[in-house]
């Protein structure tokens, strides 16, 4: 039971974390301000986290896995190339403009004089979102025995790109912008890089 309760109170720390990124753009962070959203102590706040560094990484693995979970459905789910690339972006900007806090961090923005390992992090999260994709990529090269000119590379590369563009958009206009305005046109712009002929 007591694990159960812990588990509990570190969601609700997490969550008021989100909250508070969202609510108050350009504002440091403390322990002392984020115990009183949660309604503890900051000893509390350690007894479940033992740094704000590990707060920050409790979020990051919280998108980490709501998105490369879905990804690998996706793959799985979806044979059409440009399908598995247009849902893959789409997952992420809608879990972007669902999680507005989260995205300072994926800017890094509101990781300004925190850790360094958490940008690291975060740049760690946007290549193995490339990898994957390139991997994409690479399936169809074989599947339909033909060889992408410009290189897989740099087309995963645009796509994650354009993704990072959209999530910096919405976060430099207060979340006004949001990451999905205009998305099923600007994928009919963007889907021709998926096309290959054998």
């Amino acid at each position: 039971m007591a694990t159960k309760n812990s588990s509990k109170r570190k969601n609700e720390i997490l969550q008021a974390l989100a909250l508070m990124l969202e609510k108050d753009p350009g504002e440091r962070i403390t322990t002392a301000k984020l115990a009183k959203e949660v309604g503890v102590s900051e000893a509390a706040l350690y007894r479940h986290f033992p740094s704000k560094a590990r707060m920050f990484e409790g979020l990051i693995e919280f998108t980490e896995e709501a998105i490369f979970s879905r990804m690998n459905i996706i793959a799985k789910e979806q044979s059409d190339l440009g399908t598995q690339c247009q849902q893959t972006l789409s997952l992420i900007l809608t879990f972007a403009s669902r999680n507005p806090g989260i995205c300072r961090l994926l800017t890094g923005e509101a990781l300004s004089g925190e850790h360094e390992r958490l940008r690291g992090r975060i740049s760690q999260l946007f290549n193995r979102v490339e990898t994957q994709i390139k991997q994409l990529f690479r399936q169809h090269e074989v599947a339909v025995k033909g060889k992408y000119s410009p290189e897989v590379g740099s087309r995963a590369n645009l796509l994650v790109a354009v993704v990072e563009g959209r999530i910096q958009q919405y976060v430099r206009t207060d979340f006004t912008q949001s990451p999905l305005a205009s998305w099923d046109n600007q994928w009919q712009l963007l889907s021709p890089i998926t096309g290959l002929s054998s």
